[in-house]
């Protein structure tokens, strides 16, 4: 078994992020000035002109309207990895044998710089990490085929032998947020340069997660369970909590070693992955978390279909 902790992890937090509470008290007709607007989603740097007089330079109070979000980098953050790892290695004649499994779990605050921490509690946005597998097992082999046991012992029946990888494993965590602004923080006001810290309200519900989608676009987990995050709030769900499709994968190569003199010989070699075709709904972005996404809930990406390819190498 394995173990580690990081702390002061570098995270990215907005040092200017807007009041939720200010923008609720002006987000109704009634609370400000006839003719002029309400605050809502995105509405962090606009100008308000509250019912009881007075203006509301925007809804950013710590460095103040004239520094927009500034999403800056803080060293706040904190993450930790479990794991336990299993080997076995065999040989036996012409078959060596290997295989190792791990089962492991990572929790952080921000797998990656372009994830903002919630900046009026970072603890909230403590989750599973977007890297994180929780079951992996793989094997490997080399047998070196008996065609020279078999036939007549010759250059052409010697040397053959039949390799191959086997991956199985569980899937990549299903990433859920909203990149609106109903949180009415601010922290992604373009949606582009960094996730938001917005992610769906969630009921509770069973996921009814659907463990073989046969094709892309077919739904993966119960929508019905999440709904837009109510406004003033950053959801109920958290970031990471459940599971994408795994992957059950087959690598194989088949290869012949001729000696053509003493110092010189050729090696033919040809590979199969995913030999057998396996659809494999698998990867980090194949289930769709954003809520504001008509495909949300779908597996949207599949990993690579079966690739052949050959190979000769000549040695001297």
């Amino acid at each position: 078994s394995c173990g580690s902790a990081t702390h002061r992890e570098r995270v990215l937090v907005a040092e200017n992020p807007g009041n939720p509470a200010l923008c609720m008290s002006l987000s109704q007709p009634s609370d400000v000035m006839f003719g002029t607007v309400t605050c809502g989603a995105f509405g962090e740097d606009t100008v308000y002109y509250p019912a009881s007089g007075g203006v509301v330079n925007g809804t950013r109070q710590q460095l103040g309207p004239n520094f927009g979000s500034n999403a800056l980098q803080s060293n706040i953050g904190y993450a930790n990895y479990n794991a336990l790892e299993l080997s076995a290695r065999h040989t036996e004649g012409r078959l060596e044998f290997n295989a190792s499994y791990t089962y492991g779990k990572s929790m952080d605050q921000s797998s990656n710089i372009g994830e903002e921490v919630n900046p009026f509690n970072p603890a909230l946005s403590y989750a599973i990490s977007s890297y994180d597998i929780k079951h992996d097992l793989v094997v490997s082999y080399d047998y070196q085929l008996p065609f020279d046991q078999l036939l007549r012992p010759s250059r052409l029946t010697r040397g053959w032998s039949l390799s191959g990888i086997s991956h199985f494993s569980t899937g990549f965590p299903v990433t859920m947020i909203n990149n609106g602004d109903n949180s009415l923080i601010g922290t992604n006001p373009n949606g582009v340069n960094n996730s938001s810290i917005d992610e769906p309200d969630y009921s509770g519900g069973a996921l009814k997660l659907n463990k073989n989608p046969r094709s892309t676009g077919n739904n993966y987990f119960d929508t019905a369970d999440f709904s837009m995050n109510a406004l003033g709030s950053p959801g109920t769900s958290k970031r990471r909590f459940f599971y994408g499709p795994g992957q059950n994968n087959y690598d194989m190569a088949v290869s012949k070693n001729l000696p053509l003199t003493e110092s010189k010989s050729l090696l033919f070699r040809v590979e199969a992955f995913n030999i057998f075709n396996h659809a494999q709904f698998y990867g980090p972005q194949a289930v769709d978390g954003n809520i504001g996404d008509t495909t949300f809930g779908d597996v949207i990406s599949a990993a690579a279909p079966r690739i052949l390819q050959g190979a000769f190498k000549f040695s001297f």
